[in-house]
């Protein structure tokens, strides 16, 4: 696979992220989050810092779960791996801000576990598809 499938597959995989992260968090679970974390959420989004996530976050999905998956040609591997990816990085994030953090819900927690991991894992099969038509 060339430098150039592997950056163009990232920015595509970058933006089906985006695209979907951006739907659930303005419009889907908007109000859930103001809801439950109204308290703690800032008047407007940090925006750099919001992409440096992406960027990172994409990088570990591609690295971890698309990847290795156009190796092996195996969309199954690529769904297992992304979905197994954004459950333990958001279990980590959230499970460590109910155990830190003062009145963190437990339904966030819930929320955010199922949420990371379907996110990861759609975007690891449409990554998987988009790396494939590249190459």
């Amino acid at each position: 696979m060339s430098i150039t499938v592997l950056i163009i597959s990232y920015l595509l995989a970058f933006i089906v992220f985006l695209m979907i992260d951006m739907l659930w968090l303005g419009v889907i679970a908007k109000n859930i989050y103001h809801k439950h974390l109204e308290h703690l959420l800032a008047k407007h989004v940090n925006w750099p810092a919001a992409f440096i996530f992406y960027f990172i976050y994409v990088l570990g999905i591609s690295i971890i779960a698309i990847y290795p998956a156009i190796e092996i040609t195996s969309v199954n591997h690529a769904i297992l791996m992304g979905a197994l990816f954004g459950f333990f990085t958001y279990s980590t994030y959230d499970l460590t801000n109910l155990a830190t953090l003062k009145n963190w819900p437990i339904t966030i927690v819930i929320i955010d576990i199922i949420w990371g991991t379907a996110l990861s894992t759609i975007v690891s099969f449409c990554g998987f598809h988009i790396t494939t038509w590249l190459n």
